[in-house]
Order: C-alpha cells, then sequence, then structure tokens
C-alpha cells in the first residue's frame, strides 16, 4: 500500500479544474461502506485523503482515492475494522478484562481514547479504536493480569485522569499534521491553552486575534450540539502544570518561527501580501526552508505524583536541536511560569 505522504501529496494535487474527479462526503462514505461518524473518524485518523471542495465549500473525495481503498485486499471490511470504536465495557471484554481494570488503565495513560460523545446525562463517554486496544494487548501483556504496577497505582490513587490529556494530545499532533502554514500551526498549539494563559504567552491582542482566525479545525468541523461543543472547548485545555508549561513552551517557539516568516497583520496592513497563510494540504517535508516546521518539546512523560510544584528539567531527547535554547529560568520567566512557582 502506497504511503500516506504520496496520497495526501496526490490529493492536494488534484486538479481544481475537474469537480467530477472528486465526490461528496456522503456518497464516498457510501461507496467505502461505512457510516458517516466511521468515515469522519477515518479522515481525521488520515487514512482517507480529502480535498478542499469549491469556494471552500464541504471537502469532497478524489475518485481515485475512493477507487484506491476499494482496490485493497481487505475491503471493505479492512477500513471498517480500522475505524471501528469500543467503549469501556466492550473495549474490557476485547481485551478479556473487567470494566474496572480498563477504566483504570486508561486513566493511567495506557491506552488513549479517540473520540467521546455525551450520553443523556451529558457525562463525557470515551471511545477508543478496537485497532489500538488490540495492539496494547499484545505490546503490554503484563498489564492485562496480576498486579497494577506501584508507579500507576500511586498515580491512580492520587486521582490521575490521562484521558482527556491524551485524546487532545493526538488531536494536536493529526491538526499539525495537516497544515504546513507556522501562524496556523502556532494556532494549533494555542488551543490548548485558557486565555490567560494565552494572552501571558502573546501579548499583541492583533496576534492572538490573527492565531484565532487561521487555526485549523478538524475536517468536518466541531461537533454540532451545544452540550458537545462546549464539552470539546473544555477539554481542548491544558490542566496541569507540566502539560501547560510544555503547551506555552511548544507555542512560544511556534510563534518565534511564524514571527520570523511573517509578521500577523495589524490595521492599515497589506492583507494580501502578509497574512494568506499556505494551503492547509502542504506537508512539512515539502516546504521551503522558511516555512519548515517550528521545532517542538514532545509532550512530557507522566510525572510522579510529589507535593513540590518544581517541576523537573525536559528530558534531553525531547529538546530540539538546531535551534539557539534560552537559558531554563530566562524562558520560564518569559513564559510567566516564574512567577507563579512560589504560590
Amino acid at each position: 500500500m502506497r504511503g500516506m505522504d504520496e496520497i495526501r501529496d496526490e490529493a492536494a494535487h488534484t486538479s481544481p479544474e475537474a469537480p467530477a474527479a472528486t465526490v461528496a462526503a456522503g456518497r464516498a462514505a457510501q461507496e467505502l461502506g461505512l457510516r458517516r461518524s466511521e468515515f469522519e473518524l477515518a479522515v481525521h485518523l488520515g487514512l482517507i485523503a480529502v480535498a478542499a471542495g469549491p469556494g471552500g465549500g464541504r471537502p469532497r473525495v478524489p475518485e481515485r482515492e475512493v477507487a484506491r481503498l476499494r482496490e485493497d485486499p481487505g475491503f471493505p471490511d479492512g477500513l471498517a475494522e480500522r475505524v471501528r470504536t469500543v467503549g469501556t465495557a466492550e473495549g474490557a471484554a476485547l481485551l478479556g478484562i473487567a470494566a474496572a481494570r480498563f477504566t483504570r488503565l486508561a486513566r493511567a495513560g495506557c491506552v488513549s481514547p479517540v473520540t467521546f460523545y455525551l450520553n443523556r446525562y451529558r457525562a463525557v463517554v470515551w471511545l477508543y479504536l478496537a485497532d489500538e486496544l488490540a495492539s496494547f494487548a499484545v505490546r503490554e501483556p503484563e498489564l492485562l493480569a496480576g498486579r497494577t504496577p506501584l508507579g500507576m497505582r500511586t498515580m491512580l490513587e492520587a486521582g490521575a485522569d490521562r484521558r482527556a490529556r491524551n485524546w487532545r494530545t493526538q488531536r494536536i499532533e493529526r491538526l499539525l499534521d495537516r497544515t504546513g502554514d507556522p501562524w496556523a500551526r502556532a494556532a494549533v498549539e494555542a488551543t490548548a491553552l485558557d486565555p490567560a494563559h494565552l494572552a501571558e504567552v502573546v501579548e499583541d491582542p492583533y496576534e492572538r486575534a490573527y492565531l484565532a482566525r487561521v487555526r485549523p479545525e478538524p475536517v468536518f468541523g466541531r461537533p454540532g450540539s451545544v452540550a458537545a461543543r462546549e464539552t470539546m472547548g473544555e477539554l481542548m485545555l491544558a490542566d496541569e502544570p507540566d502539560e501547560i508549561l510544555w503547551r506555552r513552551i511548544n507555542l512560544t517557539l511556534g510563534l518565534d518561527h511564524a514571527r520570523g516568516v511573517r509578521p500577523a497583520p495589524h490595521p492599515g496592513d497589506d492583507h494580501e501580501a502578509r497574512t494568506a497563510p499556505a494551503p492547509s494540504s502542504a506537508r512539512p517535508h515539502a516546504l521551503s526552508p522558511a516555512l519548515s516546521p517550528a521545532p517542538r518539546l514532545a509532550p512530557p512523560r507522566p510525572l510522579p505524583v510529589v507535593e513540590s510544584a518544581t517541576l523537573p528539567s525536559p528530558p534531553a531527547e525531547h529538546r530540539p536541536t538546531g535551534v539557539r535554547k534560552p537559558g531554563r529560568k530566562r524562558l520560564l520567566t518569559r513564559l510567566g511560569w516564574g512567577r507563579r512557582s512560589g504560590g
């Protein structure tokens, strides 16, 4: 099977003058034997390439992409299985463990949810890819039986729950994978910060407004209901000190890079010359050196439960290479962290 980079680049270069070469998302889902929710998840996961609709309308699917997927030896069951999601009870049954143990594994971050829905009580119900759970069972069989490791027990007894954190991390990574424009990438990083943290990192209100304007969304937008949109807005925000710090650092690095490529527009600027982002289908490796993605720090590993608010230095393997690294004290002060460490 061809690589996803090749598939996406091919879809990105589909001629806009050939409308017959694409089909509507609903028709593509039908031809691929997927429910609409499964189809949208497949697009989100990068399993199905899409092209921008005419005049910025809803995305469409290249006919050759539909043909490629239909020609796969595993069609139609293979694609449907790759996007099959399960809840806690079904996921536990799939792994052959009790639902309570599955929940503990999910809260500890061993398995990550890919999406969610709200039940009738407006409580979040996490859903997991069945394919990923099967891989986890093969990779970590010792976690499915016997006593829970001490470190994990300590985390859980302290109330740790990494489900939302892992969900937003994967979501942000997939959105970043869809754009090479430096301001759009910085805007994705900014989605994990609440307004107060964002204002501390991005002091210029015009830059904050620009980040909001160029922020990429999932291909098919946010959930339809008001309650689901509000819940997603809450789940998107980093809520642990180490994650907030890492998000602030990545946004700072992204902003420095974006400002070096072009400034954010201010009143009276030539918007055409200075503000147009690169096409969202552009892949980072295909960009000119000036538009190469900014270095990023990987999300921090789970930290041990400690009473002190002092954070350790980033592991060496998580530090970006090829860039001048500001001193830790100066960077934390710039991010506003130093002012909080004493409180």
